[in-house]
């Protein structure tokens, strides 16, 4: 589709002379509505808002791009303005723009790329930019970008005329895959800078998303098979076999966000090696980056955490629902806490079931990262012996200390590679056999290895792990340990706010609330200076943006609003676009405060059983108003420390 096949007179305003970036976005808008473009203007203006939100769209040399996939677009359309004079629109080169197009596409296909992609390459041409900004009408403004479309792709006239039937469809060059182990901000921040990237340099890019909700935008097999090469910007696995025989780069997650020209240029000038996949998981696959061993353990880990995640926050909350409501009906101090009344101990089973399942889950994902599908029983049965102790003495696990979190991953870990053993082994057997491998062969032999490890293992890793909790224990008990403790796991989660430290510090917090005995409540001292460590970053930012607006942008100043809600809400990720801008003197300032709370809340002796919720489970903290002022001055730590070292916009 072409560029001038979008436009029409309705949907162009020339000469405009809007004061801020808001006018201009609402003539646009309303060029839209004229064209008979969108059917709801509120939604559609929304739906713009929140991708200016995440970056501005102006792409530098005047030029800015404001564009939205949503269901309010009736007809897939262009509308553009030209602003002589100027407007500020938060430009990355701090040039005023002088030319707007805002695209409005419906949320099937992906026909806002194809544009993007077009418009972008047209606009690289500077004597292109100034006619159409000095256009005396638009006649000669569609005329302008008719002239130069065809020059730039002659072979669509010839196809339009040998087959006008026919409609063009997108080709990418270069694809993508994106994955963090939340799945919630990196993923969509390295997809969004991509695609960014990709349109800026002329080259069409898709990226599918493994987020949280799913894998969304996912790739064909056409579109493979037509590609120059995949990028992969992961911190977990995601599905590779189909990628065998083409050129790959496996990178960080981070990578996507912070190096998309670079990632997208090595695939396109041919610097990318083939993928051959070998029918185990993302630790088979060859990365550009000469991917290290400690890399891969890494990634196999965030894969069983990220599938963790959900038992262990659901599953918790449901718990402290239990708290909760014993705690209203008086039964707070009794030895069956939790369970005393009926719909308390409805909540506290049920809770306990998902709860029960985190290791399982976890060894589970971390083998199946491994070994592919043969790894999931080995993992998932060895991370259930793992919970309940077996060992050879005591098959039954009815006197033994579990292995729990710990034993857990090491079933997943060595379950796994085991199989991946027993899989190339197999290689060696008959092709008659080659059906009965994964229904029989790979199970029993799993199944085998795996209840030998553990009842091998669980005894020492039993004794690590209550030796873990006898120390943490034993911290608690001693107010100035109890204190740098709480320093060290708040200050992680403030580190990388969402990266391997943050993770680190929550998987810690999660694993010590299993703990039970004379360890639950250190456990649950730990979860609670994890939690409130999280919460510091997104606040802080909120009030610096409140209370010392000179030090941010109009749109960083919007958006701090936000983050009030998402630091409340233990949602740490809120605070990486600022992290992002600014890491020098952002990160440092909020690993502070969050030190600063998370060894407040170890003085002050408070406990959280729940591993998520921010200000929501409040009411089964205990010592709650010591725990809020605890959290009240971890932020105004960060927020004087931000104010302190950052400059005032205008300087």
């Amino acid at each position: 589709m072409k560029i001038t096949d979008l436009l029409s007179n309705e949907s162009i305003c020339l000469g405009a002379s809007p004061a801020s970036q808001a006018e201009v976005i609402d003539t646009l808008i309303s060029l839209h509505e004229a064209a008979g473009n969108i059917s709801d203007v509120g939604v559609y203006k929304a739906a713009i808002l929140k991708r200016e939100s995440e970056g501005t769209t102006a792409v530098g040399g005047g030029i800015a791009v404001p564009h939205a996939k949503c269901d309010a677009v009736k007809t897939p359309g262009l509308s553009a303005v030209t602003v002589p004079d100027g407007v500020d629109y938060q430009a990355p080169d701090g040039e005023p723009v002088k030319l707007l197009f805002m695209i409005a596409a419906p949320m099937d296909g992906n026909l806002h790329l194809e544009i993007l992609s077009r418009l972008v390459t047209l606009l690289m041409d500077p004597e292109f930019i100034t006619a159409l900004v000095e256009a005396d009408s638009k006649e000669q403004f569609l005329a302008i970008i008719d002239k130069a479309e065809s020059a730039k792709y002659p072979e669509e006239a010839t196809a339009k005329e040998e087959a006008p039937k026919q409609e063009s469809s997108a080709e990418y060059r270069v694809l993508a895959v994106t994955a963090c182990p939340t799945g919630i901000a990196h993923t969509y921040m390295a997809a969004e800078a991509l695609e960014k990237a990709g349109k800026e340099m002329g080259i069409p890019l898709k990226a599918e998303t493994n987020g949280s909700g799913g894998a969304k935008n996912v790739l064909t097999e056409k579109e493979i098979a037509e590609c120059d090469g995949i990028i992969v910007a992961a911190d977990k696995d995601v599905a590779m076999a189909r990628f065998d025989g083409k050129p790959v780069i496996q990178t960080k997650v981070a990578d996507g966000i912070h190096k998309p020209q670079e990632l997208i240029s090595r695939i396109t000038s041919g610097d990318a090696p083939v993928y051959h996949h070998t029918g185990g998981g993302a630790s088979e696959s060859v990365s550009a980056d000469g991917e290290s061993f400690g890399r891969k353990i890494y990634k196999q880990l965030m894969n069983g955490v990220s599938h963790m995640l959900p038992f262990v926050v659901a599953g918790g909350i449901f718990i402290a629902l239990a708290f909760l409501i014993d705690t209203i009906a008086g039964n707070a101090g009794t030895s069956d806490f939790g369970t005393v009344n009926g719909v308390a101990a409805f909540f506290k089973n049920i809770g306990g079931v998902a709860f029960n399942l985190m290791v399982p889950i976890l060894a589970g994902y971390i083998a199946y990262a491994i070994a592919d599908r043969p790894g999931l029983l080995v993992g998932m049965v060895g991370g259930f012996l793992a919970t309940s102790g077996a060992t050879f003495a005591d098959p039954a696990a009815a006197s033994t200390i579990p292995s729990g979190f710990l034993g857990g991953m090491l079933a997943g870990f060595a379950g796994g590679y085991l199989m991946l053993l027993v899989e190339r082994l197999c290689d060696k057997m008959p092709q008659s056999l080659e059906g009965i491998k994964p229904v029989l062969i790979y199970p029993l032999s799993g199944l085998g290895i795996v209840s030998v490890m553990m009842c091998a293992v669980n005894p020492i890793m039993g004794w690590l792990n209550q030796l873990l909790a006898d120390g943490l224990t034993y911290l608690g008990a001693r107010p100035g340990l109890a204190v740098l403790l709480g320093c060290i796991l708040g200050g992680m989660m403030a580190i990388d706010m969402g990266g391997p430290f943050n993770k680190a510090a929550y998987v810690f917090g999660t694993a010590a609330l299993a703990w039970t005995g004379t360890a639950q409540t250190a456990g649950q001292q730990a979860m609670a200076a994890v939690m409130i460590g999280g919460m510091v970053p997104p606040l802080a930012i909120a009030l610096s943006s409140t209370f010392f607006p000179k030090k941010w942008t109009e749109e960083e100043r919007k958006n701090g609003v936000v983050n009030y809600i998402m630091g409340l809400s233990f949602i740490t990720e809120g605070a990486i676009p600022y992290a992002a801008a600014d890491p020098a003197r952002v990160i440092p300032s909020c690993i502070v405060g969050s030190a600063v709370a998370g060894g407040l809340s170890m003085l002050f002796k408070c406990t959280l059983p729940a591993p998520h919720g921010g200000i929501f489970v409040i009411a089964v903290v205990g010592n709650w108003y010591l725990y809020l002022l605890a959290l009240l001055i971890g932020a105004i730590v960060s927020c004087a420390l931000l104010s302190l070292l950052k400059k005032n916009k205008s300087e």
